[in-house]
């Protein structure tokens, strides 16, 4: 095994003209060749740069905080900085939404184009999770994009929703409507419940109905829904006649909400939004293609009121 033999004493190799580090290995030596000058300069440049840095700037942690430098600059002074420069830029488009009557806001195109950009993003933030990116919702969740509506689809009416919720706790203002549980309390038997079912899957072409559905359906379902199963408004109840379905369109889906009803819940969002940012979502909600004048839907409202839109 070759072993290291100290060399005393450094000498200059001859073919380079460098010192050597003055050790040996194996006959192999090691040039001291010294580094460019470039290279140096370079990194005292950056010494000098993060001495700086670590005066001026926070950048040395401590036990329950980190030094704040001579500048008293931090990202979230900096970010504060920024979020109230753009509300201050956002002041005047968000007070004339909020101070706008809402039946004339659909008046002013420059000022409803930014309301909907402002919902657009509301939206993203705040709804997707539950009605979908592209709001058609899923099971449970409304679609927001079609002509189908539980409390409404004016301006007014889809405010209303979002600043008091629905069914939402401690909200006194709250949408509220409950389907009995028909089934699970007792109020229909099992055989009573399938009539129902069959009664209002024939409300769409899907199945066939006996008089003993039609009358259990008068005598206990044509109260919120309407006799002719299209929904009132007043109470929030959806169409039965339709092919829109929240819960699902299957005989099954169908009877087990009779038996015992889901309630969906959603948020008042006067809680956590500020009223320009809730009709502003108002704005982009009525926006999706679904939305009805404010005129005609009072009009609508009024004509036919076992009718739901």
């Amino acid at each position: 095994m070759a072993n290291e033999i100290p060399q005393v004493g450094k000498r200059v190799d001859d073919a380079t003209g460098t010192e050597t580090v003055g050790h040996e290995w194996d006959g192999i030596e090691e040039l001291n060749t010294p580094l460019p000058r470039w290279w140096l300069w370079t990194f005292y440049a950056t010494c000098v740069w993060a001495l700086g840095y670590v005066i001026l700037y926070p950048a040395i942690p401590l036990l329950d905080k980190g030094t704040e430098g001579a500048l008293g600059w931090t990202s979230r002074g900096q970010l504060t900085e920024e979020l109230a420069a753009e509300a201050a830029a956002r002041a005047p488009v968000m007070e004339a939404v909020a101070t706008t009557p809402l039946e004339r806001l659909q008046e002013d195109a420059g000022l409803m184009q930014q309301a909907v950009a402002g919902g657009a993003a509301a939206f993203r933030v705040h709804c997707v999770q539950c009605h979908g990116a592209n709001a058609a919702g899923s099971e449970g969740y409304p679609n927001l994009t079609d002509d189908e509506w539980l409390w409404g689809g004016d301006l007014a009416a889809i405010e209303y929703t979002l600043t008091n919720g629905i069914r939402h706790p401690g909200a006194t203002q709250t949408r509220t409507s409950l389907m009995p549980a028909f089934g699970r309390d007792g109020i229909l038997s099992g055989e009573q419940v399938n009539s129902v079912t069959n009664y209002v899957l024939s409300l769409t072409g899907e199945g066939s109905a006996t008089a003993a559905g039609a009358e259990l359906f008068a005598n206990n379902c044509a109260v919120c829904h309407g006799a002719d199963g299209g929904g009132l408004r007043q109470f929030g109840t959806p169409s039965l006649n339709d092919a829109v379905w929240l819960y699902g369109d299957s005989r099954e889906a169908i009877r087990r909400q009779i038996f015992e009803p889901r309630h969906g819940v959603m948020p008042a969002w006067e809680e956590r939004l500020d009223p320009a940012t809730i009709r502003m979502l108002a704005a982009y909600v009525h926006s999706l293609g679904g939305g009805e004048d404010f005129v005609e839907a009072v009009e609508l409202a009024a004509a036919e009121p076992n009718e739901q839109d």
